[in-house]
């Protein structure tokens, strides 16, 4: 499966990596590259979990136009 991850550095320079589609599943790391391998394996455990509680395995997204 493929997801889309939103990937920043916060104030205290991590990487904070999250995947909008699954409810909660976030990580980080000290590198972009760290946060990324660390949301994969998040999102490996946030599917099996939502599996075993009979969860749907994910929400849906979609993009919206804002004028700004």
């Amino acid at each position: 499966m493929k997801f889309i991850i939103t990937l920043f550095k916060d104030e205290d320079g991590i990487y904070i990596a999250e995947c909008p589609s699954i409810p909660g599943c976030v990580s980080q790391g000290k590198t972009e590259k760290e946060a990324e391998s660390n949301i994969q394996n998040a999102i490996k455990e946030c599917l099996e979990v939502r599996a075993e509680k009979g969860m749907p395995l994910t929400i849906s997204t979609r993009q919206v136009e804002v004028k700004v």
